[in-house]
Formats: C-alpha cells, sequence, structure tokens
C-alpha cells in the first residue's frame, strides 16, 4: 500500500509539512499532526489510513494506533458530520455541562458516542478542553469552541450545523 493511494497528494503535502519541523531522524514526532490531518481527508482514521500513516513515518502500527486510542480527538469509527465534544469535567459540570450533555442527548436522540440516524450529528464526551472560566464549553468538529452552552446556544448551534 502506498501512501498515496490512501491519502491525497495535498495531505501528505501538509505531512511532509509537519515532519520536516522535527530532526530528520525522528519522523515519528510528527504522528499527531499525521493523524490529524488524515482525519480531517477521511472523516475519520481507519486501520489502513493509520498503517498508512505508519508506514510514511516509518513507525511500527502498533505506535500509531497507541497514539490514536488514546486521544480523544481521533474518531475510529466514522462520526457524523458535524462531531459535537462537550466537556464533562468538573468545572465544566458545576457549571452546568452535565444539563446542557443531558440536553443534547434529548434533543439529538442519541447517547456519547452515537451518531443520528441521518448521519447529521455524532455526540462525545470530552475531557477538559482548557477553557473552564468559559464552562459549559464544548469542541465542534475539533477545530471550534463554543463557550457558555445554554440549551438557547446548543438550540442556535444545531440549527447551524444542519
Amino acid at each position: 500500500m502506498s501512501a498515496s493511494s490512501v491519502l491525497s497528494a495535498a495531505s501528505l503535502a501538509r505531512i511532509d509539512q509537519a515532519v520536516a519541523k522535527y530532526p530528520p531522524d525522528q519522523k515519528r514526532s510528527a504522528v499527531m499532526a499525521a493523524l490529524t490531518i488524515a482525519q480531517d481527508e477521511k472523516g475519520w482514521l481507519s486501520t489502513e489510513t493509520m498503517d498508512c500513516i505508519a508506514q510514511y513515518l516509518e513507525m511500527a502500527p502498533v505506535a500509531v494506533y497507541e497514539v490514536a486510542t488514546f486521544y480523544t480527538m481521533y474518531d475510529r469509527k466514522p462520526v457524523g458530520k458535524c462531531k459535537l465534544a462537550i466537556c464533562t469535567n468538573l468545572p465544566c459540570a458545576l457549571q452546568g455541562a452535565t444539563v446542557a450533555a443531558a440536553y443534547l442527548k434529548q434533543k439529538l436522540g442519541i447517547e456519547f458516542g452515537e451518531t443520528t440516524a441521518d448521519g447529521a450529528f455524532t455526540l462525545k464526551e470530552a475531557e477538559c478542553l482548557g477553557a473552564c472560566g468559559d464552562a459549559p464549553v464544548l469542541l465542534v468538529n475539533n477545530k471550534r469552541m463554543a463557550c457558555a452552552m445554554s440549551p438557547d446556544k446548543l438550540d442556535k448551534l444545531i440549527e447551524e450545523m444542519k
């Protein structure tokens, strides 16, 4: 399997840019960037994609799997068009995250780790997102932080993402 048969030339060029930030003998240091780039292109990380990254970075596939399974931002199965990850750690919970999470579950009709039947939304429980002062916080598609998420703000976000 060649990398170009799994990932686009544009993604491989972005991975090359990430690799260039490290000493030549430390290509594997770019594994998190490579996983992010691959997930952005593919939507999720299949075993084939992770194996491609391992080959491209000259590392053992199991080392790539370890990174992909440790960090919650990597999806190892298909997710909805919009992935909503809500922090439920204590600071967010004390500021209403459990209420917001329950509201999202009810509104979307799914539990954490599930995707709506139409494939539009996946709901995930996130570890600390580092914005405790803006709690409760939600990360949209691993890229956009939404803060102080009340039921009204959640309704607006869901409408916007449809």
